[in-house]
């Protein structure tokens, strides 16, 4: 015997829910096969779903976009702080500056490599050690450190944190929408199995073929086994893969 297929994705979720609501435009409820309480239900949950849905899958673009902003953000920013201290050594190395120039970015007199800026912890913090520090240095009366100067560093630094905290509110955003729309999918879940537990049962007076026809007409999905055969065409299942 075939065996009934509740949808396991979220645009079957919605075309099974729609399926039932289309329906109740044309039949009046009273010659529905499910109760008016689950029409009610149905009603309530499938725009606040359907929303639910659009509003996680835009948030998700939005994510993906952002990443790329930030990622991009963050190398120009990397880049431009590993430049500054570079030129910074091999002024140092020239006797141009001294070695105790270091020592305004919490950098040891005698420590000629660049510090960890792989991840953006790292960067955030080493960046605004190298602007302040620079920007007392130069306070200080002392000649500034050019190509790039700490201006343009500060400028790469501050868009990089910009981006930053844009793609941090996204993400935010879009676990709050993935929870919530979580939590509606059981609550659909539940609401569709009810539902097709209704439209079965008022059939399960006809034999099995025709039950399942029937059935079928309000949304319903039977998937035959293997090594059983189809005696009535089926309707589109709703089971795939996004």
């Amino acid at each position: 015997m075939p065996y009934r297929r509740l949808p396991n994705t979220d645009s079957a979720r919605l075309r099974a829910m729609k399926k039932a609501l289309d329906l109740s435009k044309d039949i009046p409820p009273f010659r529905l096969a499910f109760t008016m309480k689950t029409l009610v239900r149905l009603q309530g949950i499938f725009p606040v779903f359907e929303n639910a849905i659009s509003h996680q899958r835009q948030n998700l673009i939005n994510q993906a976009e952002k990443a790329k902003s930030n990622q991009e953000a963050a190398r120009k920013a990397r880049l431009y702080i590993t430049h500054f201290l570079r030129v910074m050594n091999m002024a140092i190395t020239r006797g141009e500056l001294p070695a105790e120039t270091r020592s305004f970015f919490g950098i040891a007199p005698e420590d000629a490599g660049i510090p960890s800026l792989t991840t953006e912890n790292e960067l955030v913090a080493w960046g605004k050690r190298i602007i302040d520090g620079e920007e007392y240095r130069i306070r200080r009366v002392n000649t500034p450190i050019a190509n790039p100067t700490i201006a343009v560093v500060k400028i790469r630094y501050e868009k990089f944190l910009e981006t930053r905290n844009h793609y941090k509110t996204i993400s935010r955003r879009t676990s709050e929408c993935v929870n919530q729309t979580s939590e509606l999918r059981l609550e659909a879940d539940e609401l569709i199995t009810a539902l097709w537990n209704e439209i079965e049962a008022s059939f399960s007076a006809l034999s099995e073929e025709e039950k399942r026809a029937s059935s079928e007409k309000y949304g319903l999905v039977y998937v035959f086994r293997k090594n059983e055969t189809a005696h009535t065409d089926l309707s589109p299942t709703l089971f795939e893969v996004e």
